[in-house]
């Protein structure tokens, strides 16, 4: 994902009206992306790891409409690519 994309991700995490995470695999690293301080600060720290150390990441979404919004930003071709 660029830096455009990044950017328009976090506009769509900015209206979702429920919590939205960013989890590892083990559940160790728990992100709030609803939290500008948390969610910048995790996400450089995670960049600059690389990925032998966090190899996948799941989106754990609490509200059905915000799941819906960050779907359709993904299909769309929003981000993810």
């Amino acid at each position: 994902m660029n830096t455009d994309q990044l950017e328009k991700f976090f506009k769509v995490i900015d209206k979702c009206e429920g919590r939205v995470e960013l989890v590892s695999d083990d559940g160790d690293l728990r992100i709030n992306l609803k939290s500008t301080i948390a969610k910048y600060f995790s996400l450089a720290q995670i960049f600059s790891a690389g990925a032998e150390l966090i190899p996948s990441l799941d989106l754990v979404v609490y509200n059905e409409e915000d799941a819906m919004r960050l779907l359709e930003f993904t299909v769309s071709g929003g981000g993810w690519r």
